[in-house]
Formats: structure tokens, sequence, C-alpha cells
């Protein structure tokens, strides 16, 4: 397997909490069996994000994209998470790790929620 996914979320102590971001896990996985798709998290839940790329670079990922489940960039969007992806690349150099910008800056999301909001 030479690429990968990471879903990145906050965690909660609360089980039912991670349940959308594994359907999200699921559904990529359903279109696309080649990608490796693992959740991690910055707190509260496991595995954590250098646990997750290491278990992908175990599982041979080449690359590794890494995709902030977060609305808003709050300080682990913007301080906390770039910090921890600097720390696996330097722990993983011959990988490709990209750090992606948080689902909430994407216009498709947000016209998507407006439109939910709305029905």
């Amino acid at each position: 397997m030479t690429r990968a996914i990471v879903l990145f979320g906050h965690g909660s102590r609360d089980a039912q909490w991670r349940a959308p971001m594994d359907e999200v896990a699921r559904r990529i996985r359903s279109r696309v069996a080649q990608v490796d798709v693992r959740c991690a998290f910055l707190e509260l839940d496991r595995p954590a994000l250098p646990d997750a790329i290491a278990e992908l670079v175990e599982a041979g990922a080449g690359s590794i994209r890494v995709v902030p489940m977060f609305l808003g960039a709050g300080r682990h969007a913007r301080e906390d998470l770039p910090r921890i992806v600097e720390h696996c690349r330097h722990e993983h150099p011959t990988v490709t790790i990209e750090l992606e910008p948080f689902v909430g800056e994407d216009a498709r999301l947000l016209d998507l929620i407006a439109t939910l909001a709305l029905e």
C-alpha cells in the first residue's frame, strides 16, 4: 500500500463522538480500496496521530494525507497539529506527509451545511 489518509479529530471520552469520522473512513474505503484510511486523535481517544502514522508507515505507506476534521481553525488546528505533523515528518523522513487544510475551509462543505440548515 503506497497511499494513506488519516482523518484527524480532537477526540472525546464519549465513544459516539467519533462515529461520523469512522463513517467517513468507511466511505473512503468503499470508494478506493487501495487507500489505507485511519482515524487519529489529538487527545481523549486513540490512536494518537504519531501512532497512526507509524502504523501506516509500517504497513508500507509511502505518502500520507492528514485531513483535519475541524470546522473552525482553533488553536489545535493552527498550532498543535502542524507541530505534530512536523514531528512525524522528522520521524519518517522517507515518507511524504501532507497536511491538508481543515475541512471547514472547504466551500463545498460550508455550502452543504447551509443547504442542510435550510431544508
